[in-house]
């Protein structure tokens, strides 16, 4: 049962939250950010060298290749060419003259070389600092992800089961993997880059305003533009990026559910269905994807055809000024490439913009659950709960000793306005055995959920000792019960970390008496290495008798004093129900437990039985009067052939 399927999902989607978001991350970064520091400097330092290597071809070209006179305050006086044609062709015979254009031949050669090994001495420094930034800044990024997906795990494990009958576990699976991996680049290239790309953005401008403001203005003429596409472009990546996370999401899920239920799928030949139900998820996620794709190819030809107007205008300008001496060739090559090297910047910014919406879409769904405060107990969060709860800073003790435990006019709902139980009134004294019977849908696993608190009832309290259970910490009152269920789950490990669940008080000596009570101790020996052996995802190589004599080893580790049997015999067969019945015997003995019957043969010889139906305790008593009451209970155990 999924109430509210998909609400959690699409909730907040539609609205910006980047600044917001951007926010929220930065905790994550202040460990590191000494890192991050050192990354940002080496990235201003590489930022000054890219700069730099224009102006040193430009020095190259106007004072080694094409030399200017220039005049004592330095300034550049532009002689008239043709009158100095005429001079060097009245003067060619002159010796003197010859050797002073030698020597003034061999320093330009000397400068060009100096000007040569100069670019080189900068693009190595380049290469070199780009090698650490990167490593640094790797670094830094992996580890905050290593940081915000531990976060992740560990506040998942605390919510309640309401937030998981919510969310599948596909979409689970996918916050803690995808949209964590999805972050990379923001944390490892982004941050970095935005940084380069707007110290470059203003260097170049500074630096062309400087050479020739006249032809700086004259290329900027195409910045409008250039914005006007820009804003248009990231409206339109944000919402596909999010939903393209969305429909991510979505496929995810639906892969855990075939899988899970693959068996289900093959009996019933639903291959063909349900190929044919992924099929439309995928071609969904393949048209928001060629949306994306789509909105990619318009904008990166619209700026790589501007940045080509941008440099035609440079150099017809830029010619024309070269021709009338008022600018020389060296400024025009210079301009050229840094009105190439200006629009590089814009180019990566829009790419890394596709990859900050994309990390901003998958930091959305993850703060969707970091920001999730339904902790299944506010007691680990130090949090003070709401909603008709005490407040959990005056939580009592737990009793060390469990005398009765009741439900005074319980009432709950998973949906409101369907009630699943109505006014449920019961109480169990210490050592006793109360069963649960009733039909499918009664509500009696719904009963158990309650006293297991993972769920709180909307109405009514349940108490232990008189007391109302919300008065003691979840964590505290857990500890004391223990729960054997129709198919118990087990965890990929070994039996033994199954059994004794980290506890590392167990001694050997304990634990065989536990295996010998349990009626564990066969399945021990029959495995090739004992306790030692590794079990697989879900205990798959047990059969479904030994999986419920383990988890019966298991509720003898926590030594409860609340046994909840949820029908632990109804899979298994007669020899296997019979070992079952021995453990479990050894289990309650002197201790109080609650078990729902789903067959009327295991309740006969509790001490007290309820009847649900519909929600509603209908009959109560033991078995005995119950039958020759002749009423609900006495159809179900003529139904069942008892």
């Amino acid at each position: 049962m999924r109430p509210d399927f998909g609400y959690f999902e699409e909730k907040q989607l539609g609205k910006t939250y980047d600044l917001r978001l951007l926010k929220k991350l930065f905790p994550y970064s202040r460990p590191y950010q000494k890192l991050l520091g050192l990354s940002i400097l080496l990235v201003v330092a590489i930022t000054l060298l890219d700069l730099s290597l224009p102006y040193v071809t430009k020095i190259a070209i106007d004072r080694f290749i094409v030399p200017q006179t220039t005049a004592p305050d330095r300034d550049t006086v532009h002689l008239d060419r043709r009158s100095i044609n005429q001079n060097f062709a009245q003067k060619h015979d002159d010796r003197s003259l010859s050797q002073n254009a030698d020597q003034i031949r061999r320093n330009r050669i000397q400068g060009l070389t100096i000007a040569t090994v100069v670019y080189l001495i900068i693009v190595v420094a380049n290469f070199i600092l780009n090698f650490w930034q990167k490593l640094i800044m790797e670094y830094a990024g992996q580890m905050i992800l290593h940081d915000l997906r531990t976060t992740l795990f560990a506040h998942i494990q605390k919510l309640s089961t309401t937030f998981f009958t919510r969310n599948p576990v596909g979409r689970l699976v996918t916050r803690a993997t995808n949209d964590i991996q999805n972050m990379h680049e923001l944390f490892t290239s982004i941050i970095s880059l935005l940084f380069k790309d707007l110290i470059l953005l203003v260097g170049i401008t500074i630096v062309m305003l400087v050479l020739n403001w006249r032809l700086a203005l004259a290329s900027f003429c195409v910045l409008p533009f250039v914005i006007l596409a820009s804003f248009r472009f990231s409206r339109n990546a944000r919402d596909v990026f999010r939903l393209l996370r969305v429909k991510i999401a979505e496929i995810n899920s639906r892969f855990s559910e075939t899988i899970g239920g693959i068996n289900i799928i093959q009996l019933y030949n639903q291959e063909k269905a349900n190929y044919q139900s992924f099929a439309a998820l995928n071609h969904e996620n393949y048209r928001v994807g060629m949306r994306q794709v789509h909105i990619s190819a318009i904008f990166m030809p619209v700026i790589e055809m501007l940045g080509v107007v941008a440099v035609a205008i440079v150099i017809y300008a830029g010619g024309r000024g070269v021709l009338a001496d008022s600018v020389s060739l060296g400024v025009l090559v210079a301009f050229i490439s840094y009105i190439k090297m200006f629009f590089r910047p814009i180019r990566d910014l829009a790419e890394k913009y596709n990859i900050l919406q994309n990390a901003l879409a998958s930091a959305e769904r993850i703060f969707l659950i970091l920001d999730e405060n339904d902790f299944d107990d506010p007691v680990l969060e130090t949090k003070i709960s709401s909603l008709d709860q005490p407040d959990t800073t005056r939580l009592r003790p737990l009793p060390t000793t469990f005398e009765s435990f009741a439900f005074e006019n319980v009432s709950f709902a998973y949906v409101e306005d369907e009630p699943v139980l109505q006014n449920i009134s019961f109480q169990v004294a210490a050592g006793q055995t109360l069963a649960i019977a009733g039909p499918t849908g009664s509500g009696k696993t719904t009963l158990l959920n309650l006293i297991i608190r993972f769920y709180e009832p909307n109405a009514g309290q349940l108490l232990l000792n008189a007391t109302d259970l919300r008065q003691f910490a979840k964590s505290d009152y857990r500890s004391n019960i223990a729960l054997v269920t129709q198919d118990p789950f087990l965890f990929s490990g070994t039996i033994r970390d199954n059994i004794c669940q980290g506890n590392p008080e167990i001694t050997n000596a304990e634990l065989n008496q536990i295996l010998e009570a349990s009626n564990c101790q066969h399945i021990i020996n029959r495995m090739p290495q004992g306790l030692t052996t590794h079990l697989s995802e879900g205990a798959s190589n047990l059969s479904s008798g030994e999986r419920q004599l383990l988890s019966i080893a298991r509720a003898f580790v926590s030594n409860p004093q609340l046994i909840l049997l949820d029908e632990a015999t109804s899979y298994i067969d007669a020899t296997t129900e019979h070992q079952i019945q021995q453990a479990l015997a050894n289990l309650m003995q002197n201790r109080t437990t609650i078990i729902v019957a789903h067959r009327l043969t295991t309740a006969k010889n509790a001490d007290q039985i309820i009847v649900l139906n519909r929600g509603q305790i209908i009959e109560a008593g033991t078995h005995t009067r119950l039958l020759a009451n002749r009423s609900f209970y006495f159809k179900l155990w003529q139904l069942m052939g008892a």
